[in-house]
């Protein structure tokens, strides 16, 4: 397992007006601030802005596809939403390794979220499970 110590990815995903819609509607998450542009420009940010958990949910994304891949369990996740994700931005998950935790199957990961302009929008760290074949190597 510690061979994964240090390995790094990345996941790139511009957030489209119909990824806003879609997950306010799967989630029943219809606050105005996503979903009615007059409203959100009566707001701080001036416009309607992704979901926080849509952002995050990209997270998930990338630690079952990319690092450490197909088969991870996510067990534990801490976030902290520093700006906001706007319709139209490009959000880059970056995941790193930093160790591995007991039992000896598990790791915890760096995962942040940066947006076009390279300005950290999600800080946190992920705990997960690696596929049972990967550490009974």
């Amino acid at each position: 397992m510690e061979h994964y110590i240090g390995r790094k990815a990345l996941f790139s995903k511009t957030i489209a007006e119909f990824d806003v819609y879609s997950f306010a509607g799967i989630t029943g998450d219809l606050n105005k601030m996503h979903v009615d542009e007059e409203y959100a420009k009566t707001t701080r940010f001036g416009k309607r802005i992704a979901h926080g958990m849509l952002t995050a949910s990209y997270i998930c994304t990338a630690l079952g596809t990319k690092l450490p891949g197909e088969g991870t369990i996510h067990i534990k996740q801490e976030l902290e939403f520093l700006k906001p994700v706007y319709i139209g931005d490009t959000i880059t998950v970056h995941l790193e390794v930093m160790e591995v935790l007991p039992p000896k199957s598990y790791l915890k990961i760096t995962s942040q979220i940066f947006n076009q302009n390279q300005e950290l929008v999600v800080d946190g760290f992920s705990i997960v499970k690696v596929p049972k074949e990967d550490y009974e190597i």
